[in-house]
C-alpha cells in the first residue's frame, strides 16, 4: 500500500521523474521493487510520485557517466586516421566512409549501406567514426558470432586488430578502446571510458532491462547496426528510441525484409554483388538446376507423366513444388548434382570444398542426410531442435574436415564464416527473396583473397527446375543489376506454406503428400551471375581498372569479351551422373530412416490422442513398464513394424534394404493402427 501524501513541487509523476533522472518509467519502477527509491501516491489519484530530492542521487550518478572521465568523441575528431585515401582498404570502405561523412554533412536521417557479405562490413564499422562521429559509438550486432567478430577486429591488443593491419592508425596510445557488453562481467564505468560500445541485441534490449537505461539518451553519438534489415523489429526501434539524436547506420546485404516491414533510412551506398565478385571479394556464383526429360507425379490418385515444358509449367503451383521438394527421387538427384559439383571443385586444387543443403524440415533434413550418407558423403544435420552443445559438434566437425556436407533448416545464418563451403544444394522453394539471399550468402566466402580468377573462388547454386527457384536467382540479378524499387513488386509475394519451420513443427503424415514417383534427368540447366549475354556485366567488367590509369575497355572490346566468357562457361559445363550405392550403404540409410521416423510417427500419435510426452497415460491403460507415454508408444509403433515385416523383436539389425524401405513407406499406415489401438484402451471410442 502506498503511503498517501500531500503533493507539491517536490514531487514528479513517473514519467516526468524518469525524465528527469535520464531513464525509462520501467527503469523507475523496477528501482521501487527493489527498494532502492521509494514512490507515494496523490491524495486524488491512482498516479505513482517520487520526492525530487531522492532522485537527485540517481541524476548525478547518469550525468557522470554522460560525461565520462574522458570525452571519448575527441579522438574520432583529431586522430591521423587513413581512411578514404588508403590503398590497403578496400573499395567499399573507402567508398562507404566516403558516402556516410557527406551524408551527415548535410543531414541527420539514417542511412543504410548496402554491402555484400565477404567485403568488409567489420571494417567500415571500424573506420566510419573517424571524421563523423563526435562522440561514443554504439555497435549492434543481431547475434553473438558476429559481436565476437566485431569485437575482435576493434582489440588493439589482438593481432586481428583491423586499424594496425590496414593502416589505419600508427598511434594508439590513447586507444581507441572498447567494451562489450555480456551478462557476465561488464558495467558503466567500462562503456563511459571506451570509444566503442559492442553488444548484441538480446543482451541490450532484454527482458530483464539490464543495460539499455543505464545509458542517457545522449551516451552515443554514433550506432552502427551491422545486419541492419532486422533493424525495423520492435526491440531495435527501442534502441534508436532510447538516443532520438544518434545518427544511425545500417549495414546489410538485403536492405529490405520479407515482412514488408519499412527500414530506418535510404540506402546512401551500394556495392553491387558483380562487382564484388569481379574484384574477388567474393565467389563468382552460378546455379545448376537438375532438368528431367520425363517426370512421373502422383497427385490425388492419378498417375501422370511429365515434360520438361510440362514441368516448367507445374511448378507454379505449389502442391507441385511440395511434392518435388519431398520426393526422394528428386532430394537424390540433386544430391547427385551437388556432389558432383563439389568433387569437381576438388579436383581442381586439392582444397576439400563442402556442401551446404537448405531443407524444408527437420524430418526433411534427416532424410536428404540419409541420401548423402548412402552416396558416400559423410553429413549431418542442424536445426533448432538440437542443443546447443549438439550444434557445436557438428559444427566442429563440419570446420575440421570431418563432414562433406551440412543439412540445415534455418540455420547457419548472418556471421557464420567458413570459406570452404562452396555448393549451395537447396532441396525447397524459395518463395522470398530476402532468405534466399541470405542462404547463398554461405557460399560466397572466398577461399583466396583478391583473386577473382582462382579455381578455388567459384560458388554453386544446386537445385531442381521443379521447386522454381530460377525466379529467385532472375530477382536476385535484377536487383544486383537494376533499379532497386523492383523490389516492391517481389515483396508482395506472401511466403505462404514454402517456407520451413525453424522450431519444433507440428507431426505431419507423409502418405498423404503428392510425390514424384520417378524421373529420368537429361541435363542440369546452367546460369552464371556473371552472365555473357547480359551486356550490363560486360559494361561493368570492362570498366575495371587492371592498372593506374588503365581499364579493361582499354585492352579488349566487348565482344572478345563476350566469346572469351563462353568458352570459359562451356568449358565447366557437364552431364548429370547417376552416383552408384553399395547395398551396404542403402541398407544403413534405410534403417536409419526408419528409426528417425518412427519418432516423428510416435509424436503424431501423442499429438492425436491429446496425450503429453512425459505423462503415463498409456501405462496406466496398459500396465506394466511405468514408463512415459512417448517411450511406450514407441515400444508400441515398434512392436507393429516387426509384426507388418513378420520378423521377431530385437532383430532390426538383421533387416534387409528392401525390409527396412518397405516398413518406412507403411509407417503412417502403421502409426494410424497404433493410435486407434490406444484410443479404444483409453477410453475414446
Amino acid at each position: 500500500m502506498l503511503m498517501v501524501v500531500d503533493l507539491g513541487e517536490d514531487y514528479l509523476r513517473v514519467s516526468d521523474a524518469a525524465e528527469y533522472v535520464g531513464v525509462s518509467a520501467q527503469t523507475m519502477r523496477r528501482w521501487e521493487k527493489q527498494g532502492r527509491i521509494e514512490a507515494v501516491r496523490h491524495p486524488s489519484n491512482r498516479y505513482r510520485y517520487y520526492r525530487r530530492a531522492d532522485l537527485e542521487p540517481f541524476r548525478l550518478e547518469y550525468q557522470r557517466a554522460a560525461a565520462g572521465t574522458s570525452d571519448p568523441g575527441r579522438l574520432f575528431q583529431t586522430a591521423n586516421a587513413n581512411v578514404e585515401a588508403n590503398d590497403l582498404l578496400r573499395e567499399p570502405q573507402r567508398g562507404a566512409h566516403r558516402a556516410v561523412r557527406e551524408h551527415f554533412e548535410s543531414e541527420d536521417a539514417p542511412a543504410i549501406l548496402q554491402i555484400p557479405v565477404g567485403c568488409g562490413k567489420t571494417g567500415i564499422m571500424a573506420t566510419l567514426p573517424f571524421g563523423i562521429s563526435s562522440s561514443r559509438v554504439l555497435v549492434v550486432t543481431p547475434n553473438l558470432t558476429i559481436r565476437k567478430g566485431v569485437a575482435t577486429a576493434l582489440d588493439i591488443a589482438s593481432r586481428e586488430c583491423f586499424w594496425a593491419k590496414t593502416r589505419v592508425l600508427d598511434d594508439f596510445q590513447n586507444g581507441p578502446y572498447f567494451a562489450v557488453l555480456d551478462s557476465q562481467d561488464a558495467n558503466i564505468h567500462d562503456c563511459t571510458e571506451s570509444h566503442f560500445v559492442v553488444t548484441n541485441i538480446q543482451q541490450l534490449v532484454s527482458s530483464a532491462d539490464r543495460w539499455l537505461p543505464q545509458f542517457p539518451p545522449n551516451f552515443f553519438d554514433l550506432i552502427l547496426v551491422d545486419e541492419g534489415h532486422h533493424a525495423a523489429a520492435a526491440s531495435w526501434q527501442k534502441v534508436f528510441r532510447r538516443f532520438p539524436d544518434a545518427k544511425v547506420v545500417s549495414l546489410t546485404a538485403t536492405p529490405f525484409r520479407a515482412d514488408e516491414l519499412p527500414l530506418e533510412g535510404d540506402v546512401i551506398y551500394r556495392y553491387p554483388f558483380a562487382r564484388a565478385m569481379m574484384n574477388g571479394f567474393i565467389k563468382q556464383i552460378r546455379t545448376r538446376s537438375v532438368a528431367p526429360s520425363e517426370l512421373t507425379f502422383t497427385f490425388e490418385g492419378d498417375t501422370s507423366e511429365h515434360t520438361l515444358e510440362e514441368v516448367l509449367e507445374l511448378r507454379e503451383e505449389q502442391w507441385f513444388r511440395r511434392g518435388v521438394a519431398l520426393s526422394p527421387e528428386c532430394n537424390r538427384h540433386i544430391a547427385e548434382a551437388s556432389i558432383q559439383t563439389c568433387n569437381a571443385l576438388r579436383a581442381e586444387t586439392g582444397i576439400p570444398h563442402q556442401v551446404i543443403a537448405a531443407a524444408c524440415s527437420v524430418d526433411h533434413a534427416r532424410q536428404v542426410s540419409a541420401i548423402y550418407g548412402e552416396c558416400g558423403y559423410r553429413a549431418a544435420e542442424i536445426h533448432n531442435e538440437m542443443s546447443e552443445e549438439e550444434r557445436e559438434a557438428v559444427l566442429d566437425r563440419l570446420q575440421t574436415n570431418q563432414l562433406d556436407c551440412i543439412v540445415q533448416v534455418q540455420m547457419l545464418g548472418e556471421g557464420f564464416d567458413h570459406p570452404r563451403l562452396s555448393v549451395a544444394a537447396v532441396f525447397r522453394p524459395y518463395r522470398s527473396l530476402a532468405p534466399y539471399i541470405q542462404f547463398l550468402g554461405r557460399v560466397m566466402r572466398v577461399v583466396v583473397q583478391n583473386e577473382p580468377d582462382h579455381p578455388d573462388n567459384v560458388g554453386y547454386v544446386v537445385s531442381h527446375v521443379g521447386l522454381n527457384n530460377e525466379e529467385r536467382w532472375d530477382e536476385f540479378r535484377e536487383l544486383d543489376l537494376e533499379d532497386q524499387r523492383l523490389i516492391h513488386d517481389w515483396l508482395a509475394a506472401e511466403p505462404g506454406e514454402d517456407e520451413p519451420q525453424g522450431g519444433v513443427g507440428e507431426p505431419r503424415r507423409f502418405d498423404t503428400i503428392s510425390l514424384v514417383d520417378s524421373e529420368l534427368v537429361s541435363h542440369f540447366v546452367d546460369r552464371a551471375f556473371l552472365d555473357p549475354e547480359d551486356d550490363r556485366v560486360l559494361d561493368e567488367l570492362l570498366s575495371k581498372e587492371v592498372a593506374p590509369g588503365v581499364v579493361l575497355r582499354d585492352l579488349v572490346d566487348k565482344e572478345r569479351l563476350r566469346d572469351q566468357l563462353r568458352q570459359k562457361l562451356a568449358a565447366e559445363q557437364d552431364l548429370p551422373a547417376p552416383i552408384p550405392v553399395t547395398p551396404q550403404r542403402r541398407r544403413q540409410a534405410a534403417r536409419s530412416r526408419l528409426s528417425q521416423r518412427t519418432g516423428s510417427v510416435v509424436a503424431r500419435i501423442l499429438k492425436d490422442l491429446g496425450l503429453s510426452r512425459p505423462g503415463r497415460d498409456v501405462a496406466k491403460a496398459l500396465g506394466g513398464l511405468p514408463a512415459p507415454n512417448v517411450q511406450r508408444v514407441t515400444v508400441l509403433v515398434n512392436q507393429e513394424i516387426n509384426k507388418s515385416l513378420g520378423v521377431p523383436s530385437k532383430s532390426r539389425k538383421r533387416l534387409s534394404a528392401d525390409q527396412a524401405e518397405t516398413a518406412l513407406h507403411s509407417l503412417d499406415e502403421i502409426g494410424d493402427r497404433v493410435r486407434d489401438r490406444l484410443r479404444g484402451e483409453l477410453g475414446g471410442g
